[in-house]
């Protein structure tokens, strides 16, 4: 008979471990401490085709063929033209830079994707190129509040169902309040307000 916390060799009806003190109906799972913070952002709104909001990623390096692919002779087709209709990939865009400057205190500047919140955790299925955590004493923003990416040079924020919200105030106009899950476009001069937080974006 051993201990199912620790390990450890029990006599025979022995009540308790010796080496632990545990109950030796003890088990690992009636010992994790309760969490009574709600998981209000492990879990997104999903739809039958799978997440909302997924961030567009420009296409991977360039892999060169394998090794025993036979390679063409040097001399072969060296000065012919390309075939008609076919051209060169071009190269994706490079990603704008955006200064996100929050009324927590904190300065990002920020390329391509990226979560922010106060504890920000991607999904399994998720990768992004930023993960930006602010303090928040108030607790009235998400752990994973919104999403960030980039369309045509352009940013967009995308609420990520948070308790409290996310409002996006453009350089003259009034308030829009963000749809969880719908990417909205924040130009240069904007506020975004993340519950009882904001951030500018330049």
């Amino acid at each position: 008979m051993n201990c199912r916390i620790c390990g450890a060799t029990l006599p025979e009806g022995a009540m308790f471990c010796g080496a632990c003190g545990s109950s030796t109906s003890a088990t690992p799972e009636s010992r994790r401490p309760f969490d009574p913070r709600p998981g209000d952002t492990f879990v997104i709104h999903r739809t039958e085709t799978g997440v909302l909001s997924v961030p567009v990623h420009p296409p991977g390096p360039f892999e060169p063929p394998a090794a025993s692919a036979p390679a063409p002779a040097p001399d072969e087709d060296a000065d012919e033209e390309p075939a008609s209709g076919a051209t060169p990939e071009e190269a994706p865009p490079a990603a704008s830079a955006f200064v996100l400057t929050f009324t927590t205190g904190e300065v990002v500047t920020v390329r391509g994707t990226g979560l922010v919140g106060r504890r920000p955790l991607a999904e399994p299925e998720e990768a992004f190129d930023h993960l930006v955590q602010i303090v928040d004493r108030g607790v009235s923003v998400s752990k994973t509040h919104l999403e960030f990416g980039q369309h045509e040079g352009a940013l967009w924020v995308a609420d990520r169902y948070s308790a409290n919200g996310t409002v996006v105030r453009r350089p003259g106009e009034s308030g829009v309040r963000c749809e969880p899950g719908r990417r909205v476009l924040v130009p240069r001069g904007s506020r975004v307000e993340i519950g009882e937080q904001a951030f500018t974006v330049a």
